[in-house]
Parts: C-alpha cells; sequence; structure tokens
C-alpha cells in the first residue's frame, strides 16, 4: 500500500472513530435528515445559519458505515464557517472525487474518500451528509 493510501485510510478511520461536531449545537436554527435504506445508514444535521447567511455551527447524530459517519464528520469541519454557496461548491468536488476517484491538485482531506468511486454502492454512503446539510441550509429557522 502506498504511504498516500495508508494517510487517507488513517484519515476515515479517524472520523469514524472520533467524530468531530457529534451532536446539536446548542444555537442550530436549521435541520435536515438524510436515510439511505439500502444500508440502514441515517444521519440528523443540524447547523446555525447567521444573518449573513454563514455556517457558524454545524453539528450531526446518526448511525452507519464507517464511509458514511467519517463523510459526516469529515463534512461539518470543512463546512463551517462558509456560506451556501461555498459549502455547494465543496459539496461537488467532494462529489466529484468520490464518483470519479480523481483527486484535486491540492491534497486535502476529502481526497481520502477518492478510492470510494470504485464502490458505486458507497457513493450514497459517502455523500448522506452532505445532502443532509444542503437541505438543512435551504430550511426555514426554527425555534
Amino acid at each position: 500500500m502506498s504511504d498516500l493510501t495508508d494517510l487517507y485510510q488513517a484519515v476515515i478511520l479517524d472520523h469514524n472513530k472520533r467524530p468531530r461536531n457529534r451532536g446539536k449545537p446548542p444555537t442550530a436554527n436549521r435541520v435536515a435528515t438524510g436515510d439511505n435504506p439500502s444500508c440502514g445508514d441515517n444521519c440528523t444535521v443540524y447547523l446555525h445559519l447567521t444573518d449573513d447567511g454563514r455556517i457558524d455551527a454545524i453539528g450531526f447524530e446518526g448511525s452507519g458505515c464507517a464511509i458514511s459517519q467519517a463523510s459526516t464528520s469529515l463534512m461539518t469541519t470543512q463546512v463551517k464557517g462558509k456560506n451556501a454557496a461555498e459549502a455547494e461548491t465543496l459539496f461537488n468536488e467532494f462529489k466529484h472525487i468520490v464518483t470519479s476517484g480523481e483527486s484535486p491538485e491540492e491534497l486535502s482531506d476529502l481526497a481520502a474518500f477518492a478510492g470510494v468511486h470504485a464502490f458505486p454502492a458507497r457513493i450514497k454512503c459517502a455523500t448522506l451528509g452532505w445532502h443532509a446539510a444542503l437541505e438543512a441550509i435551504k430550511q426555514p429557522p426554527s425555534a
């Protein structure tokens, strides 16, 4: 195995074992849930969208395979501080990585999921949390 593959596996395992931003942030004002019935993955993404449209808090709850949980954890670290358009751009980059296997020129933790393209059924696992986050952004504010 190459050093790069080892690094990518370490990123996925780390985010699965020690997920970042697990739980509902106290300031959350948007929520959306994603389910993948074909494999049992589910997640709920909570975020706080500021008046100027920035994600200043994000968290998730759910269960599923290592790919879905690690991807959702990594997503929370990547979109925090971004606005809706920036979050969608990141999702499109991530989706390209997991569907094509191509890594961006600049190495990022997102590239750890490039190997998912070899397992088409796992693409839904990897993108589940991302879809939920984008849906949460579109939701009206909750009390």
